[in-house]
């Protein structure tokens, strides 16, 4: 083996650089918040990423894939771009539990995000190790003000959640047939949140006899229970509106953070077959927080029209985790130019979408009126299930420089409809993917993936109909060493 080349001073810089200034976008994923493939290598071939060499993605997908590659180092800087399509009708029914015409559809304006990535690794003896940061994934969407989903008082939805990553691996070469690896990884999640609720949604929330989507308590729900009890009769609840949300590219109005890791194996057999097989502990993260937002919510009183109240005060979403995987894959080389993949991984929701948990306490402002310091405490059943997804992929070597690539992306759809809300519309299910690789020259390659996920359609327990699709195209310049 020739002696490890040192990295050039450019590259160190232009590494830190995006590292420092650049975090992972919101990400609009579709194996639940996951992504279908991190990387355009794996992405291109379904997501298939555990038994063989794809590159820094590795960080995120396997660590022991990265004692494979052959160089003694690499850089990768990555970029990908989602185009979420995203369109949810109203019941079908009047009246209906938003108080808006039946069959109103609302598409999502939230269509194009942008997501870098970047990846270190080297080689020293059996050790490999380096540094890297991805999008780890997410969900969310837009819908303007004059939609029904403003409930006829031009209330923007919307939602943005996403995860990130900076990672740490170290792998080790035990023998030419065995290679182990971990990483320790610091995360960070990131939300915005404005969410309009109907009266009679709110009322679901907050009625021990009904509460068939959620719960929710407080002083606040209390001292607003006393004040329609001096209103005249016929006053009603046009709406309920949480709302902190800014407009960074990079990060939510409520954030938090943590750490996770990942370890795994990848065993070789012989020179046309080898094995994978990878576990991603669930999160530690802090609960988020965001503070100076709002809580909004208007009576409809008769004589004397509507009353708007808008609370000011901080929010926290408690227990935002990422949940657990354990994932088991292969790489076959039948013949000289061609590889096939195959990878089966489990996530599990389940331990970690059980409900959206999120509290706001009023501040003492003036303002605030009777509510100052006062809490509410409000709960979305989710109830979601673990989910199998089955990664299929095929990568051919047309020439010495052109790698042709495809593949497929299977899984359940972990959300149960009842409690599908259509500000969090992680519901595809199939994916169809394609790609192809570039070597330029012993040093530098480029890769690019596109993948369409299929479009998925659904009723929630509301009754709204919410369907969603997406495309998904990353790109990928790497330096070898």
């Amino acid at each position: 083996m020739s002696k490890p080349r040192t990295l050039p001073s450019s590259f160190v810089i232009i590494a830190a650089t995006i590292l420092g200034v650049v975090a992972p976008a919101t990400l609009h994923a579709t194996n639940g918040m996951n992504m279908e493939g991190y990387g355009p290598v794996a992405t291109a071939m379904g997501g298939a990423s555990f038994a063989y060499d794809n590159g820094t993605a590795g960080l995120i997908n396997h660590p022991a894939t990265l004692g494979l590659m052959t160089e003694n180092a690499r850089l990768d800087l990555a970029l990908g771009i989602l185009g979420p399509h995203i369109d949810v009708t109203s019941p079908s029914t009047t009246p209906n539990i938003f108080g808006v015409p039946a069959n109103q559809k609302a598409s999502s304006t939230a269509n194009a995000f942008f997501m870098p990535a970047v990846g270190y690794v080297r080689r020293s003896g059996n050790f490999v190790y380096g540094l890297g940061m991805f999008g780890q994934g997410g969900m969310g969407c837009e819908y303007d003000a004059d939609s029904w989903r403003g409930l006829g008082f031009g209330l923007k939805n919307r939602t943005e959640v996403s995860v990130g990553r900076v990672i740490v691996p170290l792998v080790y070469q035990v023998n030419d047939t065995l290679q182990i690896g971990a990483t320790a990884d610091f995360m960070w999640a990131g939300m915005d949140l404005k969410m309009a609720m109907s009266g009679n949604q709110f009322f679901d929330l907050v009625m021990p006899t009904s509460q068939r989507f959620g719960r929710a308590s407080g002083a606040i729900v209390q001292s607003f229970g006393q004040i329609l009890a001096t209103m005249p009769a016929g006053t009603s609840v046009d709406y309920a509106y949480f709302n902190f949300s800014n407009s960074n590219l990079f990060t939510g109005e409520a954030r938090s953070y943590g750490y996770g890791g990942k370890i795994g194996l990848v065993y070789t057999p012989s020179k046309d077959l080898s094995f994978g097989l990878t576990y991603h502990t669930q999160s530690v993260l802090s609960d988020m927080t965001a503070k100076g937002d709002t809580l909004s919510f208007q009576l409809n009183v008769p004589g004397m029209g509507h009353i708007p109240q808008s609370l000011t005060g901080d929010f926290r979403v408690h227990n935002f985790q990422w949940p657990a995987m354990l994932g088991a894959g292969l790489a076959w080389y039948p013949a000289p130019r061609w590889m096939i993949a195959a990878d089966v991984r489990e996530i599990f929701w389940k331990n970690v979408m059980k409900e959206f948990n999120m509290s706001f306490v009023a501040s003492a402002a003036a303002s605030n009126g009777p509510f100052a310091g006062q809490d509410l405490n409000a709960v979305l059943f989710q109830s979601w299930s673990d989910q199998t997804v089955v990664q299929l992929g095929a990568a051919y070597q047309a020439t010495d420089k052109l790698t042709l690539r495809f593949g497929g992306n299977f899984g359940n759809n972990p959300v149960p409809d009842t409690y599908l809300n259509c500000l969090f519309p992680a519901i595809v299910k199939d994916h169809l993917t394609a790609g192809f690789g570039w070597k330029f020259d012993a040093r530098s390659s480029f890769d690019a993936s596109f993948t369409y996920g299929f479009k998925v359609n659904t009723v929630n327990g509301s009754g709204a109909s919410v369907s969603h699709s997406q495309t998904n195209v990353q790109l990928m310049y790497s330096y070898h060493f």
